[in-house]
Parts: structure tokens; C-alpha cells; sequence
């Protein structure tokens, strides 16, 4: 069985005929191939860095082990799901609360280890089983709200944190990334939150020129004066050089704040995979567990040298659309253009220093979209929100993720925020269903629409 690393050339390797497509194991010439890959990780800079920022990790490391869960990833799959992978920004908000307990960098990366080896099980699972059994277990109804209370769990992050350090560049900022999402077209309109840091920062140093100092909290509760855009890190900073490294360590609070991210993790692997084979004009759907399993692996590794998890990007997914170019060639060229940038410290640097102003514009938009994917997940799988049984786990769930209650088991253990309320979501529902009588159980399939290939026969092994 081959890994995927064989391409023909597609016509004459310059540009596809109208209406054509350039399929995973075709390529275009090698330096229309490279400048794709270069594209692909231009696509992903905006949130794939501002990720391991708002998650206290090394940028350089989390764009170096971008690369290389890329290169997993493809070799996983055979090379038939073009995908890159990038770092999740559903640990955000499971980074800021480790931290707000007393966790550092090494718990953080420890709690998401976790994760990634439980979503490793679960593909090796739906690889035996078929994705039924996920379907089964988080119907439409629990994935939607899970992720919901994830998103939104972030806000308070942006409101306390970021926001305050310099509120009149966040709402610019803000207001310049939603033109840009709204009013931009194709390729550009998918890079529109790296536009909106490439933005941010001109105009922090443009406001550091003219008005000065700003006096306000940076990082820290006191508010004191400082600039906006400080970059006297990147001046001391290398050009060549390794990332920082560190060990996992694992605390059993962490990891029960990490796990619910699982189910999202679940539903974007399975929504790209599935959007991917649309577009490609070929049934993915028996890679899915391969690619679960992949992405779960890839994770693993990242942690255990300290990177941040890594998930399939939907900005890459979107440039493939704009393209038409479903190359896994390019990908492999975006990997090795991620590693390469990750053995520059000093790019690590302009990175790390974006300012909170500016994080703050990005997050809200950011922060909300992620949530907002939970109500997407609703209308595609059909939820009927008036179905008490539907409503009420979902919004018991969604008020204690958000609201951040908790629920004090001993002196030392306590359940909160987004673990304790993913688990009302999903053990509500079920409760709710074995007791619910008949006519509240009728409702659409839980597989929702264009995914009911899952309930035929899984194929071969192979295939």
C-alpha cells in the first residue's frame, strides 16, 4: 500500500481546465506546487497563531508542530484527504482555565495529551465500528451544545484580559476583521483574521507614534504605562534557532477540563472530512476513523514536547474551494514552510508580540464564531429546540459552560465551567431519553443529512 507521496501531473502542471480539478494524487508543477503551500500556510497564520499565544505556548513550536501533524496526517490517510493541521483553538478556553486555577504551561500540555489519546481511541473506534456509534452516543443536539458552551466560555478571557488593555484598538480591530470576513472575496476573505493582526499592528504602532504610551493593565491587574506594541523581544531574538520544549505533566483536575473538547474535536474532524469528500467528488467516508485517529496522534506528539493540539483547518479546506486544487502536494509543501518558520526564533517573536488590543478586536469575533459553530451543528443535524428533551439538557449545559458554575465534590476536587457542563449535556440527554415517553423520542435520524452513508457497511480495510 502506497503512503500518498506519489503525484502525476495534472495537464500540462499550469493551470487546470475550466471546470476541471486538481485531485490529492495529482499536482501541478513544483513551483506552482510550492507557492500553493505557501498560500496554505498563509491561510492558516491568523488563527494557528494566535492560538499558542492565548494558550501561553511557544508560537514557534506550535507552527513547527504544525508541520509535522500535517505530515502525519497525510501519510495516516494515504495521501486521499487533503487537510492541514493546525492548532486547535477549541483548547483556548481550557488553557485560560487550567491557568486560572494555578496550572502552568506543563499541565496545560499534559491535560490536552489526554485528549489527544482519547481521540485517538475513538478513530481506532469508528474504524471498527463505523461512525454510527459517535452518532449514537453525541447526537446533533449534545455536539451543538458543546461546542456552544465551549466558544462561549471564552468570553469572560476577552472581556477581563484583553479588551481592557487598549479598548479603542480592539473595537478598530474588530470592526476591520468583520469588514474583512463580510466584504472580502475568495482567497482573501479566508485570511481575514491574519489581516486583521497585520491591521492591529500597524495601527498600535501608528497610535505608539502619536498619542504615546497607553495607560491601562498589561497583563497583569495594574494598570501601568507601557506600548502598545513593545518588539524589543524580536531585536534580541535569533534567526535561526530550536523552540522551546518541556515535558507534560498531568493533574487529574486538568484533564477533566480538557476532555469535553473530545466531542468537538469529534464533530470538526467528521465535518471536514465530509466537506473535503463533497468537494473532491469522492466518498471519504471510510477514512474518517483514520483521520480521527491521525489527528488524536498528532496531538499527542505535539504535547509531549510542549506544542499545543493540533485539528484539521477549515481555512485551508476553504482555499482548496477557491483553488480547486485538492493536491496533497501542496500540503506536504505547507509543512515543510511551517517547519521552516518554526526554526525561526526571531518570527516567534513579532508573534508573541501582538499586542492585547488587538487580540482583544480579534478574540471577540473569534471567541463568538467558535460558539456560534454549536448552533450550525443544530440546524445541520436538524435539532427541534421546542423537543423538551432536546431543550432541556442542552440548556442546563450551556448556562453552567458558560456561567462557569461548579459543583464542589470534596475539599480538594471540584467539577466547573466546561467540563461539568458537558457532562449535564450528555448525561441529561440520555437520562431524559431512557425515561421520555414515546412520541418525545420521535425525531429526524441522528445521522444528519449527506452523512448517511455511515449506516451501510464500513469497506474494507484498505480501501
Amino acid at each position: 500500500m502506497g503512503l500518498g507521496v506519489r503525484w502525476t501531473l495534472h495537464g500540462d502542471g499550469k493551470t487546470p481546465a475550466p471546470g476541471a480539478v486538481v485531485r490529492p494524487d495529482e499536482r501541478l508543477s513544483w513551483p506552482r506546487t510550492f507557492g500553493l503551500g505557501a498560500q496554505h500556510v498563509v491561510a492558516m497564520f491568523g488563527a494557528s497563531f494566535v492560538s499558542p499565544v492565548l494558550m501561553g505556548l511557544d508560537p514557534n513550536l506550535a507552527i513547527m508542530m504544525s508541520g509535522v501533524a500535517t505530515a502525519i496526517f497525510l501519510l495516516a490517510t494515504r495521501g486521499q484527504v487533503p487537510s492541514y493541521l493546525g492548532c486547535s483553538l477549541s483548547f483556548v478556553g481550557v488553557a485560560a482555565t487550567i491557568r486560572a486555577s494555578g496550572g502552568d504551561s506543563a499541565v496545560v500540555t499534559g491535560a490536552v495529551f489526554v485528549v489527544g489519546a482519547v481521540l485517538f481511541l475513538a478513530g481506532l473506534a469508528v474504524q471498527r465500528f463505523g461512525a454510527r456509534i459517535i452518532h449514537a452516543a453525541m447526537p446533533p443536539v449534545v455536539t451543538g451544545a458543546v461546542v456552544m458552551l465551549i466558544g462561549f466560555n471564552l468570553a469572560p478571557v476577552t472581556a477581563s484580559t484583553y479588551w481592557p488593555q487598549d479598548q479603542w484598538t480592539a473595537l478598530l480591530v474588530m470592526l476591520f476583521t468583520g469588514l474583512a470576513v463580510v466584504c472580502l472575496r475568495g482567497f482573501f476573505s479566508r485570511i481575514a483574521i491574519f489581516l486583521g493582526l497585520v491591521f492591529g499592528y500597524v495601527l498600535s504602532w501608528v497610535l505608539d507614534r502619536v498619542l504615546g504610551k497607553i495607560h491601562s493593565p498589561a497583563g497583569g491587574a495594574e494598570a501601568v504605562d507601557h506600548w502598545r506594541l513593545d518588539l524589543s523581544g524580536v531585536g534580541k531574538a535569533d534567526w535561526v534557532g530550536l523552540p522551546s520544549f518541556h515535558a507534560p505533566s498531568f493533574q487529574w483536575s486538568a484533564i477533566l477540563v480538557a476532555l469535553p473538547v473530545v466531542i468537538a474535536l469529534i464533530a470538526e474532524n467528521a465535518g471536514h472530512v465530509k466537506a473535503v469528500g463533497e468537494m473532491t467528488g469522492r466518498s471519504l467516508d471510510g477514512k474518517l476513523g483514520t483521520a480521527i485517529a491521525a489527528d488524536g496522534a498528532a496531538s499527542m506528539l505535539s504535547t509531549a514536547v510542549g506544542g499545543p493540539p493540533n485539528t484539521t483547518y477549515s481555512e485551508n479546506i476553504g482555499v482548496m474551494a477557491a483553488t480547486r486544487v485538492y493536491s496533497t502536494a501542496a500540503y506536504w509543501a505547507a509543512a515543510c514552510f511551517a517547519l521552516l518558520f518554526g526554526l525561526c526564533p526571531k518570527f516567534g517573536a513579532v508573534v508573541a508580540a501582538i499586542p492585547g488590543g488587538v487580540l482583544g478586536g480579534i478574540t471577540v469575533i473569534l471567541y463568538g464564531m467558535i460558539g456560534l459553530l454549536g448552533a450550525q451543528i443544530w440546524l445541520n443535524g436538524k435539532v427541534d429546540l421546542r423537543n423538551p428533551l432536546n431543550l432541556v439538557p442542552a440548556a442546563a449545559g450551556i448556562i453552567i459552560g458558560v456561567g462557569g458554575v461548579s459543583l464542589k465534590i470534596t475539599d480538594n476536587f471540584e467539577l466547573g465551567g466546561i467540563a461539568l457542563g458537558t457532562i449535564v449535556v450528555i448525561t441529561g440527554y440520555h437520562v431524559l431519553r431512557a425515561f421520555a415517553p414515546a412520541h418525545l423520542k420521535t425525531q429526524e435520524p441522528l445521522l444528519d443529512e449527506g452523512t448517511s452513508t455511515y449506516d451501510k457497511e464500513p469497506p474494507a480495510a484498505g480501501s
